[in-house]
């Protein structure tokens, strides 16, 4: 069995081709500006309307199109009545006829796209691809997982109430990991926690039955949903330093990660990490405990552990030309991550420890408050300055005190002369922030001005 034809699909999703209906897509895209030959559009209708961009989408090399109504255009074209549910489905019932062995889904407030990258590694499974976890990118991917596969890991992601509970009935999972449930994306739950933590475990109630999931034993909210009847169904494993699983002995290597050993009940294991900080020590702790409930064996987890990298964004160490560490967190952040973020910088070896950071996002009516918290979270933490930019960085500088430093926009963090310039050379220096405010640029001022060692 291989990838599906537009017939193929025309059938199952009770659509119409037009043009030639054996053409078999290598994937799906919902954006021109990423599409990979071969691929077929789907032609959304969101804020803008993705017909308009169908042309793009052939000359970007596109093989077929997804649409509501034929387009005046020489491409094969599947015409359903609405994309949005045929995507979706094209998802949905890819997976049901060729489901691996195992399903492992990942969710959480902080750190699941690195967790969903470190049980792909333990379990050797098919993953999403890049952040592709929500109600559109994940059956975008699922559209064309390969066949014969023995595991997938899925990772689920939320910024509203029900979005995991339709990804679960998009691609309902056998196992579930929960990193932690923080305040990310807080605006949009009236409730707090409490509501973040009910659509998070929107997971525990969605695995399929007889389903076991695993949280940290430190984490009251996932206890919380643990203890709730919709969870009642599934296995709850707590995982932590005082639990049959969990880890312990752990080593920090400074910039070459960390060593720790694994506790499972199959017996015990030592995991090479090269991740830094005590935060994806405990993640890679729930991964490699999950790989373990569902029968993988101890050394090839501990193997795939240890092959996880660094990703851009995501925690990508720079030893820096003029001395010091420049620590990449830029892809986005939310209070929990900050501070988790700083502790992995503080056992770097170096000079000063600072920051610089854009504001966070999605925080609601106590935005100003977690900021400042934050802020003073960082001092006490043990980081010397601190440099921050966007609509709370006098907030974040302010919780921080005397030495921190706000600016209104990244441009005047990098022109004034007491902004990026004033980076004390050897420094460590952490960059995070809001996928809004594209911290990452601070990440290639940085890398421009003092060139990385070989």
């Amino acid at each position: 069995m291989s990838l599906w034809s537009l017939e193929r699909v025309g059938r199952s999703l009770q659509g119409r081709v037009a043009g030639d209906a054996s053409v078999v897509p290598g994937s799906l895209s919902l954006d021109t500006r990423t599409l990979r030959p071969g691929a077929c559009f789907v032609a959304l209708k969101g804020a803008r309307d993705g017909h308009a961009f169908a042309k793009d989408a052939l000359s970007a090399g596109a093989a077929a199109l997804l649409v509501d109504h034929e387009l005046d255009l020489p491409i094969p074209q599947l015409i359903v009545r609405d994309t949005l549910e045929a995507l979706q489905a094209w998802g949905r019932l890819r997976l049901e006829e060729v489901r691996p062995r195992q399903v492992f889904a990942v969710t959480g407030s902080v750190g699941k796209t690195t967790t969903k990258e470190l049980l792909a590694a333990a379990t050797g499974g098919w993953k999403t691809p890049g952040n592709r976890n929500n109600t559109l990118g994940l059956p975008e991917a699922l559209a064309t997982i390969p066949e014969g596969l023995e595991s997938a890991v899925l990772e689920m992601g939320m910024s509203f109430p029900g979005e995991i509970e339709t990804l679960c009935r998009i691609a309902p999972p056998d196992w579930g990991l929960l990193t932690c449930v923080g305040t990310a994306h807080v605006e949009n739950f009236p409730d707090g926690q409490e509501g973040i933590a009910r659509a998070k475990g929107e997971l525990v109630a969605g695995l399929r039955s007889g389903g076991t999931w695993v949280h940290l034993e430190s984490d009251p909210w996932a206890a919380w949903i643990a203890a709730e009847p919709w969870a009642a169904e599934a296995r709850a494993v707590r995982v932590g330093e005082r639990q049959p699983f969990g880890w312990s002995e752990v080593r920090s290597l400074g910039p070459r990660g960390s060593r720790f050993l694994l506790r499972t009940d199959a017996g015990e294991v030592e995991v090479a990490l090269r991740l830094p900080g005590l935060h994806n020590v405990r993640n890679a702790a729930l991964a490699g405990s999950l790989a373990a409930l569902a029968g993988h064996p101890l050394g090839a987890i501990a193997a795939g552990l240890g092959s996880v990298e660094p990703e851009a964004g995501r925690g990508r160490l720079h030893a820096l030309g003029a001395g010091g560490w420049l620590l990449d967190e830029s892809y986005n952040a939310s209070p929990d991550s900050m501070l988790a973020c700083a502790a992995a910088l503080l056992d770097l070896p170096g000079g000063e420890p600072v920051a610089v950071l854009g504001a966070m996002r999605e925080l609601g009516a106590e935005a100003g408050r977690l900021h400042r918290d934050t802020g003073a979270g960082l001092r006490a933490a043990g980081l010397a300055r601190l440099w921050a930019f966007g609509d709370h960085a006098a907030d974040l500088a302010g919780g921080f005190g005397p030495d921190g430093a706000a600016f209104p926009d990244f441009e005047t963090l990098r022109d004034d002369p007491a902004g990026l310039a004033a980076l004390p050379r050897g420094a460590r220096i952490l960059v995070k922030g809001s996928r809004f405010w594209r911290s990452e640029r601070a990440v290639d001022w940085i890398l421009n001005r003092h060139p990385p060692q070989d």
